[in-house]
């Protein structure tokens, strides 16, 4: 073989290439292009989205305002004896429990500052 038949080789190779490049790049728009029209045939199958009237509403007694209360934290139960464990089924379902004073404990100005707020502390 000559250099010439070197170069269509070389030539040819490279245009194969870029041809498998283009089909690939077409393989994948393909792709794209049917889960588009997928998405779309799934989406018109659902149920249509609610209308004003079917939407909720209110209650008949207004608005529910949500409650407060005060509480405080739960103590762990300590065992009668140091050997004895504790088990789930002695703990509480809550890390809290209502507080039996349920006025709230106001801050008193002067009374402390936090530290860096630049306050005079504990007076």
């Amino acid at each position: 073989m000559n250099t010439a038949s070197y170069m269509i080789l070389a030539v040819s190779q490279e245009q194969l290439n870029v041809f498998y490049a283009f089909i690939g790049g077409m393989v994948v728009a393909g792709a794209l292009i049917w889960a588009v029209q997928l998405g779309m045939r799934v989406r018109d199958r659902e149920p249509a989205p609610p209308k004003p009237e079917e939407q909720p509403h209110l209650p008949d007694g207004g608005a529910v305002h949500e409650e407060r209360e005060v509480r405080e934290p739960e103590e762990v139960p300590h065992a009668t004896q140091e050997s004895e464990r504790l088990m789930p089924y002695q703990l509480h379902h809550a890390a809290s429990k209502r507080c039996d004073d349920q006025h709230r404990k106001r801050w008193l100005p002067g009374s402390s500052g936090a530290f860096g707020s630049g306050g005079p502390g504990h007076v």
